[in-house]
């Protein structure tokens, strides 16, 4: 469903492109609440790309019932973190949002970040008014790919920057 098909929510309009990309580059840490040490689901696919040498991110994963993910320690909470996370990527159920909103905003986040196939008009209006910018139904990865110029339609990586053909 694309974002102009679902009801509008007071006080919050989806971030365009450009405005997705600035909250990128202003971005130094991402937490990923709801990280998974299954290589299966998509937080651990994204962390996995986080953390690597294709950002210059900090990343933290959030995950009360793991310790280590891909060499990482794990924390139980937002509020266990060693600093306050800039964006907060949430995989979490759509439902579970609210809940990770508001732990966004009561450690000072600037960013909350639903991941690809989750809404919550809840909690875009508890961070909007909150002050948060708020992105939803996006992933963190294919937007960074995708403004770092190296995503191809396919997926993957090409390397190139061009909008030459070969």
């Amino acid at each position: 469903m694309a974002d102009s098909d679902r009801d509008p929510i007071e006080g919050w309009t989806p971030p365009s492109p450009l405005e997705r990309k600035s909250i990128l580059d202003a971005t130094e840490s991402i937490a990923i609440v709801g990280a998974s040490s299954n290589p299966a689901r998509a937080s651990n696919f994204v962390a996995t790309y986080l953390l690597s040498s294709s950002t210059n991110y900090r990343v933290y994963l959030v995950n009360p019932r793991e310790s280590e993910i891909l060499g990482q320690p794990v924390y139980a909470s937002l509020e266990a973190l060693p600093e306050v996370p800039d964006l907060v990527d949430a995989f979490r159920r759509s439902e579970d949002l609210p809940g990770v909103a508001e732990e966004a905003v009561g450690v000072g986040a600037t960013t909350f970040w639903a991941q690809l196939g989750l809404w919550s008009s809840d909690a875009a209006k508890l961070a909007a008014d909150a002050g948060l910018h708020v992105v939803m139904d996006r992933c963190t990865k294919i937007e960074h790919a995708r403004f770092a110029g190296g995503l191809h339609l396919a997926g993957f990586d090409t390397g190139v920057i061009s909008s030459r053909r070969r």
